[in-house]
């Protein structure tokens, strides 16, 4: 029979091996992110070159790139409401040298997209919410409405006679339209587009009545007089309108919509290096020129933990499909 003294000793040798276990199983991601990065970085960007999305992956690769000294490669795979190339971070080894500036399509599409080829809560992790730009909501000019509460009162008056053009099926401009429809309770018809370019083009053109663009996009033919700006969609002004009324402050509470975008890394990512992504975009973000630079595109730059993002992640995809049901 042991005496107490040696029962003591192996069970003080027991918990120094598990120790030593644990330590030994922490020490690879540690290494890894030290040594992060040693190679090129893929960008994924599930959008065609120009454009919001493709304009904030290029920045974000640029800073990364001049910080960390390696390139990094934006990768541009559009199509499928940006599914083709969510797909292809999904199914990338999680290491850090995939990531993907994706967007608000992200938390949408499954309100669309009954069968998606990945599960948009768990494989993916939030690296940083990168900024918003608010849409703008405008009509062309024949539309005899000079203000949201006019156009609501035309809309009322002329049902499923005026048009909302709108890209893919759970971007920014579909979705604030959606909300239009619901909060104003108007019967306006979604004329839908393979994206917001072609949407503007016939918006210009007068073949539809309005759209929800961003902000950045639209505001040139808002002030050329090509376009009737009526109001923007986030909950505070934008600096590019400050004239411009928010949706609240026309008449429609709890209108709070923005093409919101921010960096992913495939779930099972060492933290460690999410978090040394998370603190160099961050400082990116923070940088003067950035910061001059990005709010005269139209960009609100958010930054934050990966925390928050995941945070935000979830509550947009738990706020929708309260608002916005899934067509049959």
């Amino acid at each position: 029979m042991d005496s107490p003294l040696s029962a003591l000793m192996r069970a003080y040798l027991w918990l120094l091996c598990l120790g030593g276990s644990l330590f030994l199983a922490a020490l690879p991601a540690t290494v890894m992110a030290q040594q992060y990065p040693s190679r090129p970085i893929r960008m994924i960007t599930p959008s065609p070159p120009g454009g919001s999305v493709d304009f904030l992956s290029r920045t974000v690769s640029q800073h990364l790139a001049r910080v960390y000294g390696v390139p990094v490669i934006v990768d541009n795979r559009a199509g499928a409401s940006a599914v083709i190339g969510t797909e292809l971070l999904a199914k990338s080894a999680p290491d850090g040298y995939t990531l993907m500036l994706g967007y608000s399509t992200h938390a949408t599409n499954p309100i669309f997209i009954k069968k998606l080829p990945y599960d948009t809560l768990n494989d993916f992790a939030g690296v940083v919410h990168v900024g918003d730009i608010p849409l703008l909501l405008v009509v062309h000019p024949s539309v005899a409405a000079t203000s949201v509460r006019e156009l609501i009162a035309l809309a009322r008056a002329r049902p499923g006679q005026l048009q909302f053009a709108a890209g893919a099926a759970g971007g920014g401009p579909s979705m604030a339209g959606l909300l239009l429809r619901q909060l104003a309770q108007v019967d306006v018809v979604q004329v839908s587009y393979k994206g917001n370019a072609p949407a503007l083009t016939d918006l210009l053109g007068g073949q539809v009545t309005m759209m929800f663009d961003t902000i950045n996009t639209s505001i040139q033919f808002a002030k050329a007089g090509r376009l009737r700006p009526l109001a923007v969609t986030s909950v505070k002004r934008s600096s590019l309108a400050p004239e411009l009324p928010t949706m609240i402050e026309a008449g429609l509470p709890g209108f709070d919509v923005r093409a919101w975008f921010g960096v992913f890394a495939p779930a099972r990512t060492p933290r460690e290096i999410i978090q040394k992504l998370n603190a160099e975009i961050n400082r990116g973000l923070s940088d003067p020129a950035t910061r001059a630079r990005l709010p005269a595109d139209g960009v609100e730059l958010v930054g934050g933990t990966p925390a928050d993002f995941d945070n935000f992640i979830r509550a947009e995809m738990a706020r929708w499909p309260k608002i916005i049901k899934a067509p049959d």
